[in-house]
């Protein structure tokens, strides 16, 4: 039907003929035509061919000489090949019967040779754009150009380390895109220069064909890189004013037929690498990427296979950098004092070492020096060019954050005195006070939203890890510059006033302004505060007093002028009493008053009903403050180390506070007891079952073995988030035990006793307990609700070792920290063994002034131990023990074991022996596989680490050995 139909509508094109002439001239062309058509078709491919032919020869000719060919000439000789095969199918079926006589036939194939001689055409024209530039022309394209800068010889050995770390990276095939990451002015584009130019210098064996490089900066701009790169490739014939998307077509072409190194320089955000035109790297093996980032994230966006974060320069190279840009008048003895101070204000950031250095070049006047060291301490840019060069450049990371919210936080860390390392736990709470997290979010929620901004402003190199776990600080350039960010132009124009850690002994009542949102002051010598003058800082919501431990009075009409306060912290210090201004402070959500140590008594608090958080640790007070029981809003009480309240917490209170989420009485004199065991008049444990919101609990806890005290117990710390349960036994005679055992812990820089509770996210579940009989069998209940215990000064060990194995139902899987200290156990259960390892989690055991053991292979053998998660193992002061353990058929390997210390066991042989060799069913095999620290001190009769040097770990270990004098050295 098509064919009629076609026949039809052609015999009807021109009006005014006669129907019949115009069909028979219609069904003449197609009888004729074909043949005709076909003799054009032959002529034209002739044609082709010869050009085809002529493109192949300049194609091999290119190759020989070691040119790639350009892509679009491969695909154009394809393209040919592919029509000349259609073209040879027709020919063929000229010949045949059927084509003279199926007139349907001859119609297709007249439609199709008219396609195919139009495709000819195209080709012809294609091929004549191809003439001569088959292939890429090298010669105009440099392997590697050279970056301008100094040359690696003439910088510290810290960039030497970092480019052979780099270089190392390329090397293995599975590191495709490396990310290089780290704070302003730090030395990323320093790095990935110096590797650009060693490439340069050394490209005798470099697997890339070529190195590209370009700048990305903050404003991306997609057209302005791909030219950049397209420039580079020489592709010179590529017109800026083309497409974006064309642009990127035709270097990726290019690029998929290369193997390349592509340099990604200062990106502040996620490159789309099909946008660019740049290969994917995962579909194109030849070639790799390295970007630098402010940012982790943005490492992380890009699919980085390894990111290298940039640390500080070393103090001798700080020096080394420093010196060089001041010249030699460092070495003047006036100046050298001065100007290895400003040195070390720069904390090993090579941009401010830098600038520093070259604004105080060749300058010999000591007064000079000493004013700049001055102002640097105060944060304040002290020559010129610091502001511009400096300050400026790490503002654009500040600049970067997302949201007005996560900007004031980063500015509020800056309230904290150099090189502060800042509680984590203590700066959430601070947030939600300001309001800079919604107070209207559960414990969780909030804590999981402030440790979310945390490490946002951490992986953008705005804060970093403190000097103890669960802190954070500031580097001191970074401080200084949030400093004068927030005291010169921050976004909501409220102004920040900072003066801690400056040693100041009064404040001047001038600098205290309406304009202030903010001031700090901890970390001084203050004697005094303002009391002549009424002091005008109605705006400011947080005043940071901490740590002036001089100061012994806070003056009424001081607080007068701090209306709006949020925040109050004036811990630390020496008052023994609070003004009345305080209580007219009623939009105070935080009051810290810990380690105030002679405070006594508080006013009465009912005014400040919308307080948050209340810390009186450490204080002298004997009862709990009047008005407590009105703060409906109180979420987080502190009250730990309050030894003089012992009796003192009235009943009734501490349980109306129905938004209390966390209550802290670890080392408190008071001791909870059940309802029957306490006055009518005291606070019993049954009250805390009517806080529906605690989530963290730390509280010391008169031992009662009866069931129903520990079923009690049990369904309240069921439902907590975290806790610390310190179970005490009176002494005969004595008060209870009210000092944590805190022996060791200096000296292997960890609290033995007290994880840290304050981040949610850990969950600790602590069961302390001291002084107790453990051999009634009640530890049960505990073990299967603790993810720590400590066990201290307990009797009975022996029994609830044996209680464990007879009763035990299951393993005790909570249980990740096993500590037992000042003990005595033989750990001998006759003819008794756990049928499964009873503590199947166990992360780590810590074993101090223990005796009566030679090794812990029986606590092994009984419980079924494995110790497939341990990953420390602690040992200290054991008298009798001659070997930590035996291994054999239940222990061949410790497969995560990371740390071993041991110390004071004088008795001690060898860490590891093993069972006689006929008892061992194979060969041995590494003990330790993943070692890194091994410690041991005062062992003197310590000869071997092991029976088999070869089940010793092949890998680096961290090792401390003293006064093991027989021991080899060549262990």
């Amino acid at each position: 039907m098509e064919v009629v139909a076609s026949i039809v509508s052609g015999a009807v094109v021109e009006t005014g003929r006669p129907l019949c002439g115009s069909i028979y001239s219609t069904i003449k062309k197609i009888v004729k035509g074909p043949v005709q058509q076909l003799d054009l078709l032959e002529s034209h491919m002739k044609s082709l061919m010869v050009r085809r032919d002529d493109a192949a020869k300049e194609m091999e000719f290119a190759e020989r000489e070691g040119r790639v060919i350009k892509g679009q000439a491969t695909a154009w000789v394809g393209e040919v090949d592919e029509l000349k095969r259609k073209c040879d199918q027709i020919q063929e079926a000229k010949s045949s019967r059927c084509f003279l006589s199926c007139i349907t036939k001859r119609y297709r194939i007249s439609t199709k040779v008219a396609e195919h001689l139009k495709e000819i055409e195209r080709l012809l024209e294609g091929g004549s754009s191809l003439a001569g530039s088959v292939a890429f022309n090298y010669s105009e394209v440099k392997e590697v150009e050279h970056i301008p800068g100094p040359s690696i010889q003439d910088q510290t050995a810290s960039v030497s380390e970092d480019v052979d770390k780099i270089m190392t990276l390329l090397s293995e095939d599975k590191n495709r895109i490396i990310g290089i990451w780290g704070m302003g002015g730090v030395g990323k584009t320093n790095l990935v220069r110096n590797l650009n130019n060693e490439l340069l210098e050394n490209n005798s064996n470099m697997p890339f064909r070529c190195v590209l490089w370009v700048t990305v900066s903050k404003n991306l701009d997609i057209k302005k890189l791909q030219m950049e790169i397209a420039s580079r490739l020489g592709l010179n014939d590529l017109k800026e004013s083309s497409g974006a998307d064309r642009i990127a077509i035709q270097l990726h072409r290019r690029l998929k037929e290369e193997s390349f190194l592509l340099i990604l320089d200062d990106v502040w955000k996620k490159i789309d690498l099909d946008k660019l035109g740049v290969p994917r790297p995962e579909d194109h093996r030849g070639c790799k990427i390295i970007l630098t980032s402010r940012s982790l994230d943005v490492c992380r966006d890009m699919l980085t296979d390894v990111e290298v974060k940039m640390s500080v320069l070393r103090d001798e190279d700080a020096w080394q950098l420093f010196s060089r840009y001041a010249t030699d008048v460092v070495s003047s003895d006036h100046i050298t004092p001065f100007a290895k101070a400003i040195c070390r204000e720069c904390e090993g950031l090579p941009l401010a070492i830098i600038t520093m250095g070259a604004a105080m070049r060749g300058k010999k006047n000591p007064e000079v020096w000493k004013h700049a060291l001055n102002q640097l301490r105060r944060s304040v840019p002290c020559a010129a060019g610091v502001e511009e060069e400096l300050y400026k450049p790490l503002k654009w990371s500040y600049d970067s954050l997302e949201g007005k919210d996560l900007k004031t936080c980063f500015l509020y860390c800056s309230l904290f005195p150099e090189d502060f390392s800042i509680k984590i736990d203590e700066l959430v709470w601070y947030w939600l006070a300001e309001g800079l997290i919604d107070d209207r979010e559960k414990y969780d929620d909030f804590y999981s939203r402030g440790i979310s901004l945390i490490e946002n402003l951490k992986d953008s190199c705005l804060l970093e890890d403190g000097s103890s776990e669960g802190t954070v600080k500031m580097h001191d350039v970074v401080r200084d510059v949030s400093i004068w960010i927030a005291s010169t132009c921050s976004e909501d124009g409220s102004k920040s006033l900072v003066r801690s850690g400056n040693g100041l002994k009064e404040i001047s009542a001038t600098e205290l302004s309406s304009s202030l949102k903010r001031v700090s002051f901890m970390n001084n010598d203050l004697e005094r505060l303002p009391d002549d003058s009424v002091i005008q800082c109605s705006e400011a919501s947080t005043l940071l007093l901490e740590n002036n431990s001089r100061l012994d009075l806070i003056p009424e009409r001081f607080l007068e002028g701090f209306e709006a306060l949020r925040v109050l912290n004036i811990s630390g210090i020496r008052i023994k009493s609070l003004p009345v201004s305080l209580l007219q402070l009623d939009d105070l959500r935080a009051l810290r008053l810990n380690n105030c140590k002679y405070l006594e008594k508080l006013p009465s608090l009912e005014r400040l009903s919308r307080l948050l958080v209340l810390d009186l640790s450490g204080t002298c007070i004997r009862e709990l403050p009047r008005g407590l029981e009105q703060l409906c809003n109180l979420r987080h009480l502190n009250l730990c180390r309050t030894d003089g309240l012992f009796q003192a917490v009235q009943a009734g209170i501490i349980s109306k506070l129905s938004s209390l989420e966390v209550l802290d009485m670890s080392e408190s004199g008071y001791i909870w007891k059940l309802k029957g065991g306490v006055n009518e008049e005291q606070a019993c444990i049954e009250e805390l079952q009517c806080l529906e919101r605690l989530q963290v609990l730390s509280i010391r806890l008169k031992w009662n073995p009866s069931h129903s005290s520990q079923d009690t117990i049990i369904s309240l710390t069921n439902r907590l988030k975290a806790f610390q349960i310190a179970i005490v036994s009176p002494l005969p005679g004595g008060p209870f035990l009210s000092i944590p055992y805190r022996v060791y812990t200096k000296q292997l820089r960890r609290n033995l006793l007290v994880p840290p509770l304050s981040q949610p996210s850990r969950a600790q579940r602590c069961v302390l307990m001291d002084g107790i009989d453990l051999s009634g069998g009640q530890i049960r209940c505990w073990l299967s609700n603790a993810s720590y215990l400590r066990l201290k000064s307990c009797l009975g060990l022996d029994e609830m070792l044996q209680d464990l194995v007879i009763n035990s139902v299951g393993s005790f899987a909570c249980l990740k920290n096993l500590v037992i200290c000042c003990s005595h156990s033989s750990f001998w259960i006759e003819g008794r063994t756990a049928q499964y390892d009873l503590l199947p989690n166990l992360e780590e055991l810590h074993l101090i002034e223990f005796g009566g053991v030679e090794s812990i292979s029986e606590l092994i053998k009984h419980l079924g131990l494995t110790f497939q998660r341990l990953k420390t193992i602690i040992v200290i002061d054991g008298g009798e023990m001659k070997y930590l353990l035996s291994l054999g058929n239940s222990i061949r390997t410790m497969p995560n074991l990371e740390e071993i210390v041991v110390r004071s066991c004088y008795n001690l042989e060898e860490l590891f022996n093993y069972l006689p060799l006929h008892e061992i069913n194979i060969a041995p095999d590494p003990i330790t596989p993943k070692l890194q620290k091994l410690k041991l001190e005062n062992l003197p009769k310590l000869r071997n680490l092991c029976w088999d040097e070869k089940t010793w770990p092949g890998n680096k270990v961290e090792v401390d050995v003293r006064n093991c004098n027989l021991l080899s050295t060549e262990q």
